[in-house]
C-alpha cells in the first residue's frame, strides 16, 4: 500500500506545482482552454499519461472549462503518485 501525504507534505508539494490547490484528501486545478475541442484534447492527453501510469484522475468538463482532481482512492488521499501525475498534467497544460 502506499502512504497517505499528510497536510503539511501536501502543501509543500503544491508550492512546486502552479495552478493545483487541496489538501491531504485531495488536490485539483482547473484550466480553461481556448476551446472545447481543445478542452477534449487536453482530457485526452491526460488520459493517455494517466493510463500509462495506471492512475487516473476525476475529470470533470463544462464546456471549456476542464477540472483535473487527484486523490488515491485505495489509500484514502493524496500520495506521491499524485503528486507526479499532477507534474506531469502541468507539463501537458504547458
Amino acid at each position: 500500500m502506499v502512504d497517505v501525504l499528510g497536510n503539511d507534505a501536501v502543501s509543500a508539494a503544491l508550492a512546486g506545482l502552479a495552478g493545483w490547490s487541496g489538501d491531504a484528501e485531495g488536490i485539483e486545478r482547473s484550466v480553461t482552454a481556448p476551446s472545447f475541442l481543445d478542452g477534449i484534447r487536453l482530457v485526452a492527453e491526460v488520459a493517455h499519461v494517466a493510463e500509462q501510469a495506471d492512475h487516473h484522475p476525476d475529470i470533470d468538463i463544462r464546456w471549456r472549462t476542464v477540472t483535473f482532481r487527484l486523490s488515491t482512492h485505495s489509500a484514502g488521499g493524496v500520495t506521491e503518485k499524485d503528486i507526479t501525475l499532477a507534474g506531469q498534467i502541468n507539463e501537458l497544460i504547458g
